[in-house]
């Protein structure tokens, strides 16, 4: 049908009937048909419809306030690369905050990072004033802020691991630090990925990171070349991400997700992810519960 969509209700919570009923009715009132819904699972239910939203009614009133993300999805999405940022998107922590942690100096690199993921200053003088911040930490110490600090967000492994059986591409790239994105890849089962080097010297760092420092614009080259290698378009990727740093790569991406994001990329991206796990990615596909990897 002409305008074919499907409005994706998800909440790590659960998405009850009586709030799928409402979004039907909101549906119909705004004058547009929709098809029986379609529930994934306990946390994510289907609705196609025809035409589009009016203007002034977002997918979000379609739920009234209830605590259930409601976007709008193609009605046929089959995306062959799955590429996310890994801080505060992939894992719950930015690391460079935590390692500050360990320095002693958290107060002064998270506010840096707070000003930097808004997108108020330039990502690469940002992480080289906080970088130096760091000198002197022993390696040591990075081992203990990853067993310690650096866990995978709900949902994260299933949505890789689904992504992968299924055949897509899977990429981390960061604007962090491979020490973290590596691991942080192999527990999530991403096929690749890509961070910042930090220096060491006799086994403690030397304040400074390698060149040439990957932020923004490497994370957009990063999906066309991953794109190009494979034979895909950005069209068909999803791409997740939750700060200004990922905004290029957000907007060049078939579906663009903002997940508990900041403003700056909440409001340029397709879908946004406030009361969802990463599974959420997977509905937004169309992708049942019953295919998800257990």
């Amino acid at each position: 049908m002409n305008g074919y969509r499907s409005l994706v209700l998800t909440a790590a919570a659960g998405v009850s009937d009586e709030t799928v009923g409402a979004a039907l009715e909101a549906l119909r009132m705004a004058g547009l048909p929709a098809g029986a819904p379609r529930r994934l699972g306990r946390t994510a239910v289907r609705v196609a419809f025809a035409g589009y939203l009016p203007t002034g009614l977002s997918a979000t009133a379609l739920v009234a306030g209830r605590p259930v993300d409601a976007n709008i999805a193609p009605g046929a999405t089959d995306c062959g690369l799955f590429i996310a940022d890994m801080d505060s998107t992939m894992i719950a922590v930015e690391c460079i905050d935590e390692l500050a942690d360990f320095a002693g100096v958290k107060d002064r690199v998270s506010a840096i990072t707070e000003r930097a993921m808004r997108g108020e200053l330039d990502f690469e003088g940002a992480l080289i004033e906080r970088v130096a911040l760091l000198r002197g930490l022993p390696e040591a110490d990075l081992a203990a802020c990853h067993a310690q600090r650096v866990k995978l967000n709900p949902g994260a492994r299933r949505l890789v691991q689904t992504m992968n059986r299924r055949g897509a591409v899977t990429a981390l790239v960061s604007g962090g630090f491979t020490y973290f994105s590596g691991r942080v890849a192999k527990e999530a089962g991403f096929q690749i990925h890509q961070a910042n080097e930090l220096l060491f010297e006799n086994g403690k760092l030397t304040g400074d990171v390698a060149r040439p420092i990957l932020g923004r614009a490497a994370k957009h080259e990063a999906l066309n070349r991953i794109c190009s290698a494979h034979g895909l378009l950005p069209a068909e990727a999803i791409a997740a991400g939750d700060g200004a740093n990922d905004l290029s790569m957000i907007e060049a991406a078939g579906i663009g997700v903002a997940y508990h994001a900041k403003p700056a990329l909440a409001e340029a991206a397709d879908v946004r992810l406030e009361h969802s796990d990463l599974t959420a990615i997977l509905a937004l596909q169309g992708i049942p519960e019953t295919e998800w990897v257990a």
